[in-house]
């Protein structure tokens, strides 16, 4: 095959269009697994991500003859449901101003807050230059389509020089996540704190005991005692607690997990008289563990903390992993030894006053998340920044 060859850009509606083989060679060995082409497909296949839900599947790949060299998820949406970085009022300036906002196109994981490349490059190809052709592909769909914008959510640092050359304004989150600082022990990390706050989390890791709860992990061939009905059960009790709360995920979701993707699956479990009482379902990384879908069918004290905090907190000291990202929100993470972390977000608007609109806004929020980073940290109780 020659390398001569130009790139020819395919605009496909469903991830299984392109052979599961090609799109995962382009995947980074460390990468996160959300970028795997069995869970992009199990978002698609099980009802979760469609056209219905709001998510119109528009993935952007590049060619060179048969070889895909360059891909990128990306979906129309209807709403902004599902992507974890806040945009309603900017929807609303927009609709008073006239303008619509909707729809727009992503490129992002659905329902999933975690920092990946947004454009995978096949080994040997000039990531910089496939990555520019791809954004220039999607600036010119956007505006043959007539949207509003393209925002490019949870992208690497990496790729924020493209992305800004490219036009894109770039917007900061903030995630708690846990480091391992080269711990040996989980005594190791309690040790890390300063007295009274690491008594108080002594206090919170001890109390399932004394509620007769104990807990297990499942992975690989020991997650096919775990039901996807059961799963899925747990994941809407969390849901259906919320006047807010959306079912996103369906059943046939969880039965796909743990069907092609099990390798990828974790499953804390809360075990109280014979009886799950709480789980946490956690994807494994070569480097790096998620927490993901929460539920419990009881209430006991400190048992979220147990079973989506400590108990994967424990498994990557034990198994050597070096992070733990379990997620967007919950600022209780910080007390407990998660520490701030920046995120990114990159947006592009068509039209020039919504974007000097939109721009104005980030500068001022950049300013706030900046300032606030020493703060975060010494919520942390550590008493000293490793």
């Amino acid at each position: 095959m020659s390398a001569t060859l130009p790139t020819t850009l395919r605009l496909l509606t469903s991830i299984t269009d392109v052979p599961q083989t090609a799109w995962d060679a382009l995947v980074d060995p460390g990468s996160m697994p959300f970028l795997e082409w069995a869970f992009l497909a199990a978002l698609e296949e099980s009802g979760t991500v469609v056209p219905e839900r709001g998510w119109h599947p528009r993935h952007f790949t590049l060619w060179r003859g048969s070889r895909l060299v360059a891909a990128a998820p990306a979906y129309l949406k209807d709403d902004s449901h599902g992507e974890f970085v806040f945009d309603a009022a900017w929807a609303t300036a927009a609709e008073r101003a006239g303008l619509r906002y909707y729809p727009k196109l992503v490129l992002a994981v659905p329902f999933t807050p975690a920092t990946g490349r947004r454009v995978l490059v096949a080994p040997g190809e000039d990531r910089p230059t496939r990555e520019a052709e791809l954004y220039a592909a999607a600036l010119e769909y956007a505006r043959a389509e007539g949207l509003s914008s393209i925002h490019v959510l949870f992208p690497t640092p990496e790729e924020l020089p493209v992305l800004e050359a490219q036009g894109y304004v770039v917007r900061l989150g903030v995630q708690y996540q846990w480091t391992n600082a080269g711990y040996r022990t989980f005594d190791d990390f309690l040790a890390r704190f300063h007295s009274k706050r690491r008594h108080q989390l002594k206090r919170e890791v001890a109390a399932p005991e004394a509620q007769g709860i104990t807990f297990r992990t499942l992975r690989g061939e020991a997650l096919e005692e775990l039901d996807p009905a059961s799963a899925y059960r747990l994941y809407v009790t969390t849901v259906d607690r919320y006047p807010w709360g959306v079912r996103s995920l369906t059943p046939d979701f969880f039965a796909r997990l743990l069907g092609r993707f099990r390798h990828r699956c974790e499953f804390v479990e809360a075990w109280r008289e014979g009886r799950r009482v709480a789980g946490a379902f956690n994807f494994i990384g070569p480097r790096t563990l998620f927490g993901r879908y929460w539920g419990a069918l009881e209430e006991h004290p400190f048992l979220h903390f147990n079973v989506c905090l400590y108990q994967p907190v424990a498994a990557c000291i034990a198994r050597g992993l070096e992070r733990f990202e379990p997620g967007a929100g919950g600022e209780h993470k910080l007390t407990r030894g998660f520490e701030p972390h920046l995120t990114y977000s990159a947006h592009l608007f068509l039209h020039p006053g919504m974007d000097r609109a939109v721009r104005g806004f980030l500068a001022h929020e950049r300013a706030a998340v900046e300032s606030g980073l020493p703060l975060w940290w010494a919520e942390t109780g550590f008493k000293e920044r490793v």
